[in-house]
């Protein structure tokens, strides 16, 4: 069977491998010149357990599953990988509850975890403030760029077809069945098509035919590093109680495979899919993003969220503050910016944001429209669902 897979992060070739090692001839399309360019290259490297999940839902199963399967592939193929455990701290009273909940939540989806007081967790962050904590002891960190790395040497040892700078131009069904897919430089047949495009895969999907009941809006997470001579104030993984009505995790402090302290992301609307700052701006993705109902719902149900998260963005100082919740040692002139990232987040026009991946099928096509974190975590579960999704 003939498969065209859009998409060069680590699901688009996950999902290229899985369905190559099951014999098909596949052909990846990545329109950078280079594999791993957005969501896969610019994430926290984080191995995630599984904890904060709906008890049964994709996300949760994939993620326990996932922990498990992304880091034997790492140890197997030497890929840098470090199964450290971290601390969700509560550092008011108020969070408690919520602490509890991701506790039982942890339970049920069969991650290891115990909640611990704050003696307990000095005892693996000597820095750290709250008032009770939860020790997780299955997340990791690894290198994710070169988990892409190694699926590419395997999807060449199987005959698989790679081609960077090579964006989907056009996709349409085939005169006999399948779809063909053109590229600029020629027209590729084949009878099957999967969209791992991430922050375009809506794009992708209404290339392809079909009307995604979900819009991706781009939002950009901000990091900053630890100066090297304040690292020691975190030996692992940091984060704070997370808000359970929202998909992010909140700021927090990650040690990092090299020794380096990562501090973030935050969440603002990004202006671009590809808007690493403030300064890349797309007349057309902003336009959609603001043509969108859904956007405008959002904003209206959490005013006050947006209106932090901007500002902590433009202040050093705020940012500087949310971590200093979490270990009061740290100041805002311990703080170098780094990188960002770019989440490509699924919204429905109501203004909700779909929680779990949202993978969609069509004949002779499926289209995953929504995997953000922790579906780098899950990129060989994510793949073998795919690939048993994909027409035969």
């Amino acid at each position: 069977m003939r498969v065209v897979v859009i998409g060069g992060g680590i699901l688009g070739l996950a999902v290229a491998r899985e369905l190559a090692g099951r014999g098909d001839r596949v052909t990846v399309l990545e329109k950078e010149d280079h594999w791993a360019a957005h969501q896969t290259g610019h994430n926290s490297n984080v191995v995630h357990a599984g904890l904060y999940y709906q008890p049964g839902s994709n996300k949760a199963r994939m993620a326990v599953a996932g922990s498990r399967s992304i880091v034997e592939f790492a140890r197997d193929n030497g890929v840098p990988v470090e199964v450290c455990g971290k601390l969700v701290v509560a550092t008011t009273e108020a969070e408690l509850p919520a602490l509890h909940v991701l506790a039982e939540r942890a339970e049920a989806n069969g991650v290891p975890a115990k909640l611990i007081d704050p003696p307990q967790a000095r005892e693996y962050e000597p820095e750290v403030s709250c008032v009770a904590a939860l020790r997780v002891e299955s997340t990791g960190i690894i290198d994710f760029p070169a988990v892409c790395e190694a699926l590419m040497r395997q999807l060449i040892e199987l005959g698989a077809d790679l081609r960077l700078a090579t964006p989907a131009l056009g996709i349409r069904r085939g005169a006999t069945g399948g779809v063909e897919v053109a590229t600029g430089t020629d027209v590729l047949r084949a009878d099957a098509l999967v969209n791992c495009a991430g922050l375009h895969s809506d794009r992708i999907a209404r290339m392809a035919g079909l009307e995604p009941r979900a819009r991706i809006v781009p939002f950009r997470g901000e990091y900053y590093e630890l100066r090297p001579d304040r690292r020691h104030l975190v030996r692992g993984l940091i984060y704070p109680v997370p808000d359970a009505t929202l998909p992010f995790l909140g700021v927090h402090l990650t040690r990092m495979l090299d020794g380096s302290v990562h501090a973030g992301p935050n969440a603002v609307l990004a202006l671009r899919r590809e808007g690493y700052r403030w300064r890349d701006v797309s007349a057309r993705d902003l336009g959609d993003s603001v043509r969108f109902p859904g956007l405008w719902k959002l904003a209206r149900r959490y005013p006050r969220t947006a209106v932090d998260e901007v500002l902590r963005s433009l202040s050093q100082r705020r940012f500087a503050a949310s971590l200093a919740r979490l270990v009061p040692a740290v100041r805002k002139e311990d703080l170098v910016r780094a990188g960002s990232g770019v989440r490509a987040q699924a919204l429905l026009p109501d203004g909700s944001m779909v929680q779990d991946f949202l993978i969609e099928t069509a004949r002779d096509q499926v289209h995953v429209l929504n995997a953000p974190s922790p579906a780098a975590t899950c990129a060989l579960e994510i793949a073998r669902y795919v690939a048993d999704r994909v027409n035969r």
